[in-house]
């Protein structure tokens, strides 16, 4: 009898060579926009803890935080949308991102969000 053979054949490993270069391609192309919006986040956050007087005060300082903030590029202070709500300034935002692929192939991420 001859023993069984074990092991990962050379399709198996270009399946999976295959697979996780596609995976880190991935990675690659979505965490910048990942990492913008944890930004967007934490900038409005910061605008809403500071408590700002009126709307243009909010938003210019918003603008002035994406000033220092380079990686801030899909957003404005005139997109954001500032309210009052029990007396604390509460601002959202929503925007959207494409990321291309490649050829025709685009990923669209939808992200909104507000302060605390």
């Amino acid at each position: 009898m001859r023993p069984r053979s074990r092991g990962l054949t050379l399709l198996g490993l270009l399946f999976w060579a295959l697979l996780i270069a596609f995976a880190a391609y991935l990675a690659v192309r979505v965490f910048p926009a990942v990492s913008e919006y944890i930004t967007v986040q934490q900038v409005v956050q910061r605008v809403a803890d500071a408590a700002p007087a009126s709307v243009p005060e909010a938003r210019a300082a918003f603008d002035k935080f994406k000033d220092v903030e380079y990686s801030i590029t899909s957003i404005s202070g005139k997109d954001l949308d500032v309210t009052k709500e029990n007396g604390r300034v509460v601002i959202g935002f929503a925007y959207t991102r494409e990321i291309p692929m490649f050829g025709p192939v685009y990923l669209l991420f939808k992200f909104d969000g507000r302060s605390k």
